[in-house]
């Protein structure tokens, strides 16, 4: 990945289940992010006692804004029974990118 990315996240305080949220979301909230506009990666933590959050990797703002709108509008709809309540949502400008580098994992005999 490479230049600016934009990250938006979803913290959650009272899950009953944060890998029952994380399994039925994967599919729905997957396809919204794998179509939207400069869409990069997604996560889901689980930080334990009903902790659960969401990290979103986008391009730019406009891209997280667009993308966060489905995706609550999905979680509303799709995941009520679980009673999630409204996130606390963090979202800005990455300033700092490391990543492995994918030759230095190359065992060496």
């Amino acid at each position: 990945m490479g230049g600016l990315m934009y990250m938006v996240i979803r913290k959650y305080n009272k899950v009953r289940s944060v890998a029952d949220a994380a399994r039925r979301a994967k599919s729905g909230i997957g396809h919204i992010l794998k179509e939207s506009h400069g869409f990069r990666s997604y996560y889901i933590l689980d930080g334990g006692e009903g902790v659960g959050l969401a990290v979103m990797m986008f391009d730019d703002r406009e891209s997280a804004t667009a993308a966060n709108d489905r995706v609550l509008a999905f979680v509303q709809a799709s995941l009520h029974d679980l009673d999630l309540g409204d996130p606390e949502i963090i979202a800005g400008e990455v300033l700092v990118n490391i990543e492995t580098d994918a030759s230095s994992l190359v065992k060496l005999i």
